[in-house]
């Protein structure tokens, strides 16, 4: 018996089981060559592997071919509702045809077309997401480097099929799954190019008094300061050999490694590991509120400590024991291009390869008064909210996608 676990209301039959070259009358390769002598800059769009993801189709690296190179593939041309298959690289992957791309020409893909069967063209490409399938076609896939699959490969290829009505369901569902999480993929994108702006424009470029853009009330210039005179700086340490400290013990220190750094997120939370108190006088003690900067690994990168511990040599402290900042604004101001810039260009014609005490010490930077600053941070904080208030939604919808994909369609026997 072959039947999903999780199905829609009023569907009850079982499924069946077809080769594809029952479903389909054309199994066959778009143009095979080298087609690099007929691109030109405005044309016709050529549809390439590069351009097959996941199950759809991106056009973020495009090619063009000329008319004449166009109508000599006439024959092999792709209209709405045809399916194609990545088979050298990223074997496998799928997508369907989309109105916008009727009458295309395509390179190197395995095409489906013109269907014996009523079938629902998205079912299959969903269908092809699953691990099931994805094992399935790995079988059949050749090549050590660089994977290939052939187009006669797939004439026996078997998919499980119900009838129309649930396809189509199933094809909706999950379309609409991918347009969330394109939704919330975009406004994730926009926010984090409307921070990057705000970072160079709401900070003073180097050598300048005064920000591009400022909430209304501010007027007096910013003030520079030698960042050392306002913090303090410390390198972290690491107790050798490191093996002799780990520890599982209750009173274990939080052990603060490079890799501890959030994913998402600017505060440091938790830690993989953590060291015996008889480390501590050989490493550096941080607690929450202060400053860790990368110095070499993501360079120059700035994280929040949420909980106290000790820091590894590839870390810097950066305390405010003048209280010279708001918390916020530092972390962004210490984020900014401009303080990038510096860094390097400090560091230039120099054998340093890490950032280090004195180069980051020796940094100018530019700040307003207090009031200014929390306005700033507050700011700032907000779009880092909704960024990760996003950037969850993706990760959630894409959780679920992955676990309708696995249990919508049959399992393996």
């Amino acid at each position: 018996m072959m039947k999903p676990k999780i199905r829609f209301n009023g569907f009850t039959d079982d499924w069946e089981q077809r080769k594809l070259e029952e479903i389909y009358q054309n199994i066959g390769n778009a143009f095979v060559g080298t087609a690099t002598p007929y691109y030109v800059d405005t044309g016709h769009f050529y549809l390439e592997s590069n351009n097959i993801k996941d199950g759809q189709i991106n056009r973020n690296n495009e090619v063009f071919i000329n008319d004449e190179f166009y109508e000599r593939q006439k024959d092999k041309w792709l209209h709405t509702g045809d399916m194609v298959m990545v088979q050298s690289g990223h074997v496998g992957h799928t997508a369907v045809i989309p109105e916008e791309l009727d009458n295309s020409a395509a390179h190197a893909l395995i095409m489906f077309r013109n269907p014996k069967i009523e079938i629902e063209p998205y079912f299959l490409n969903y269908q092809y997401q699953t691990i099931k399938s994805k094992r399935k076609i790995n079988n059949i896939t050749t090549g050590n480097t660089i994977k290939h699959i052939l187009a006669s490969d797939m004439y026996n290829f078997i998919v499980d099929v119900s009838d129309i009505e649930e396809q189509q369901q199933i094809a909706n569902y999950f379309l609409e799954l991918d347009h969330l999480i394109t939704l919330h993929q975009r406004k994730c994108d926009g926010l984090k190019k409307l921070k990057k702006y705000m970072l160079q424009n709401m900070f003073p470029q180097n050598g300048e008094k005064t920000p591009k853009i400022r909430f209304q009330g501010f007027i007096n210039a910013w003030e520079q300061r030698k960042l050392s005179e306002l913090v303090q700086i410390e390198r972290g340490g690491s107790p050798r050999p490191i093996e002799a400290y780990i520890t599982d013990a209750p009173n274990g220190l939080n052990w603060v490694k490079i890799g501890d750094a959030p994913v998402q997120g600017h505060y440091i939370t938790k830690t993989a590991e953590k060291i015996k108190p008889e480390g501590l006088s050989k490493t550096r003690q941080v607690q929450p509120g202060d400053l860790i900067l990368s110095n070499s690994m993501s360079f120059g990168k700035p994280y929040i400590m949420g909980i106290d511990g000790c820091i590894h040599d590839g870390w810097l402290l950066i305390r405010d024991n003048k209280k010279a900042f708001d918390l916020t604004f530092l972390y962004h101001l210490l984020g900014t291009p401009q303080m990038l810039s510096q860094y390097k260009s400090l560091a230039a014609g120099s054998t340093v390869n890490n950032l280090n005490k004195e180069l980051v010490g020796g940094t100018i930077v530019t700040i307003p008064n207090l009031d200014e600053q929390q306005v700033l941070g507050q700011y700032l904080e907000s779009l880092d909210n909704l960024i990760t208030l996003h950037q969850r939604k993706v990760e959630q919808m894409k959780n679920l996608k992955k676990y309708m994909l696995q249990n919508m369609f049959p399992a393996e026997k």
